[in-house]
């Protein structure tokens, strides 16, 4: 089975797409179309169902794509070690993130090569875009963007936000509860301070004192203590445990997650593979 008709493949199972996988390629579309018929036609198996909106994977489909990512997977491998490439990897994320969203795919990593050297930077996104265009990271996540010319965002994700703090339960009134509560961020540059305070000005009532506490577990520990309320992600809050939060205004409760990297920067393929385990980690999240 040829390499790039099972990345051909991935793309179209991923975009939902066929002419959106082949202008991620560089592909004509029809060539495109011929590669996924070959595969469909090596294996005797009708593996995308075609609709007016693109493509979906049949139960066989679904399969054979499990199957090609861990291949792919495996080819990076090797393609990283016969070509010598660089073993480094120089990241970077949100403060609210944290390393512990990517420690898991960072250990992988290791377990493949125990030689890495691994860069991460974590701040605001203006400081994650800077280290970018500075060249002192290559690849990063962040929440929003500051929208650059020089960088290459590629929305991967999108937030739902809610708020976490002690003594909420069913019958709590969202205006009343966080009325003149402390607000606990991990910086002034924080995205989820500017998201609480424009929440605040919409609804015309007033918080307490801005507390700066700078990691994301203690900022959890401190909302949970009843020391003020902060705003982190459902996934995140479910990740902790933690069943009793409020949803936000509608207008603020939806926030993009960005992977960046400069806009002429080709992935290498420890990067490659990261970005991979990143993603297939989120997926069980």
């Amino acid at each position: 089975m040829d390499i790039e008709n099972m990345k051909a493949f991935v793309s179209v199972a991923e975009l939902k797409s066929i002419s959106a996988a082949a202008t991620k390629l560089n592909h004509l579309q029809s060539n495109m179309t011929a590669k996924i018929k070959k595969i469909e036609n090596h294996y005797n198996q009708e593996l995308f169902i075609r609709n007016s909106k693109g493509v979906t994977l049949t139960k066989e489909g679904e399969k054979i794509y499990h199957q090609f990512k861990k291949l792919l997977f495996v080819w990076e491998e090797t393609e990283n070690m016969m070509k010598k490439h660089d073993e480094k990897l120089r990241v970077g994320t949100m403060i609210s993130m944290g390393g512990t969203q990517i420690s898991s795919a960072l250990n992988k990593l290791y377990q493949t090569y125990p030689d890495l050297s691994v860069t991460l930077k974590t701040g605001s996104t203006e400081f994650i875009e800077n280290q970018i265009l500075l060249g002192k990271i290559d690849v990063a996540y962040t929440i929003g963007s500051l929208k650059n010319n020089n960088i290459k965002y590629k929305k991967v994700a999108i937030e739902e936000m809610v708020v976490i703090g002690s003594g909420i339960d069913r019958s709590t009134i969202f205006e009343d509860f966080i009325s003149e509560q402390n607000l606990l961020v991990l910086s002034e540059n924080c995205l989820y301070l500017s998201i609480l305070q424009n929440i605040y000005r919409s609804l015309s009532i007033t918080h307490g004192e801005i507390i700066e506490v700078g990691d994301s577990e203690t900022l959890i520990q401190f909302a949970m203590m009843g020391m003020g309320i902060t705003l982190v992600s459902k996934r995140i809050a479910s990740r902790y445990n933690i069943e009793q939060y409020l949803d936000i205004p509608s207008s603020f409760r939806y926030v993009d997650l960005y992977l960046i990297t400069r806009f002429n920067h080709e992935f290498t393929p420890i990067e490659r593979q990261f970005i991979e385990l990143t993603n297939s980690i989120d997926d069980k999240l």
